[in-house]
């Protein structure tokens, strides 16, 4: 398949997983995946089934279904039947005492099946291990990642204007965009690693409905269709002369995603200070991006960033009133939210060849959210945007 993840590939970053937990924890003796985009990246493919990683031994990919799939999709060097897990435990003998685990996402129900044949006794997590090596992008990764970057910062920077007529809802507008982006190139759908995040595209919003409460851990809001899917966007709200046109969605390319936001103002001008607010943060999004380089500190580019900021421009910065983001910019790749972060806590250098998104964002009263995002790849001095320069506020006629 034209999308085949490569042996080599697959084969460093075993090899990169395997190291990092040698230095951060010395004693580790197998990890096991489960769930879907962590298979992907390591096999080249996503079943139903296990990924088992002994320190000591070659790492097995345990199928369930498909097996068939599988092996015509993976370059992964073993792959093998099972019925379940006794199968695997049965063959990885002798078994460990102790397991790293996805333990963010793995449901205790799952692992008790799994750990009644394979008889654990302590687990640990990999969750940090395996984000800190995809953290760092291939130029295979990379690849896929610009084409999506290019795909994205077509779509929402010459056709999107297209598509804007008076009286269409959100709804209307994230039916028609969506085609536009499948057509494109686009994978089809938003993946985040948060605990239980449904994204069908992103958030589409008119006016106010950009800094409407959301769940969702970031500076934007939406009405969405129902309190029941706060997705997608609201039938009800409709284009109006002089709305600000709020697009923040991802797109990707074989599982890989970028990020990116655009505003526009259909039919008219706003206020002035809205326009200055938006204008800070595209240049903060500027400064930031000069900041993202090989051996920076994420806590503290964001720690300087935020002191040059006074305070009324701090009070709806990243968010609206209560509801506020505290980061300045995420990793991206598999999935739309990875690491590192452009936050508080976040201490460990930054990497060449990691990518994240910016997206300096402030809400205002009457208007909604203003601000941009754009996605970046890191480099020794610098880092370089692969979505576009667009500085936003598109006026749209």
């Amino acid at each position: 398949m034209s999308c085949t993840v490569p042996r080599a590939e697959l084969h460093q970053r075993l090899e990169a997983l395997r190291h990092h937990l040698c230095i951060t924890a010395p004693n580790w003796r197998m990890v096991a995946i489960f769930t879907k985009v962590n298979q992907y990246y390591f096999t080249g493919t996503m079943q139903d089934g296990v990924v088992l990683i002994p320190r000591d031994g070659a790492a097995v990919y345990w199928v369930r279904r498909s097996l068939e799939r599988a092996l015509d999709e993976a370059e992964f060097a073993d792959i093998r039947p099972m019925n379940s897990f006794r199968d695997a435990a049965a063959a990885m003998q002798p078994l460990p005492d102790t397991i790293h685990l996805e333990m963010e996402h793995l449901p205790l129900a799952l692992y008790q099946r799994f750990n009644k044949h394979f008889g654990f006794r302590e687990y640990h997590s990999a969750d940090a291990a395996i984000s800190a090596v995809r953290a760092v992008k291939s130029a295979w990764e990379l690849e896929r990642m610009e084409r999506s970057g290019a795909i994205h910062q077509r779509i929402l920077e010459q056709e999107l204007p297209k598509l804007l007529r008076r009286g269409m809802s959100e709804a209307d507008l994230a039916s028609e965009l969506y085609p536009l982006l499948v057509k494109a190139g686009h994978h089809g759908l938003a993946r985040f690693s948060m605990f239980d995040t449904e994204v069908l595209i992103g958030h589409i919003a008119f006016g106010t409905s950009s800094i409407y409460p959301t769940s969702f851990d970031g500076p934007g809001g939406n009405y969405g269709l129902s309190a029941a899917v706060p997705l997608l966007g609201s039938r009800e709200r409709t284009l109006r002369d002089g709305d600000l046109v709020f697009v923040d969605i991802g797109c990707g390319v074989d599982g890989y995603h970028t990020d990116k936001t655009m505003t526009y103002v259909f039919r008219g001008h706003l206020p002035s200070h809205a326009v200055d607010s938006h204008r800070r943060c595209v240049a903060i999004q500027d400064r930031v991006a000069q900041m993202l380089r090989s051996e920076a500190i994420p806590e503290q580019i964001y720690r300087q960033v935020m002191a040059e900021q006074s305070d009324d421009f701090l009070a709806n910065f990243m968010g609206y009133r209560q509801r506020r983001a505290r980061f300045l910019a995420h990793g991206i790749g598999l999935h739309i939210d990875e690491w590192p972060v452009v936050a508080p806590g976040f201490s460990t250098p930054l990497q060449q060849h990691m990518v994240m998104a910016i997206e300096p964002k402030r809400g205002i009263d009457g208007i909604g959210l203003v601000g941009t995002e754009n996605t970046f790849v890191i480099e020794a001095d610098g880092s370089r945007c692969i979505t576009g320069n667009h500085p936003g506020l598109l006026a749209v006629e």
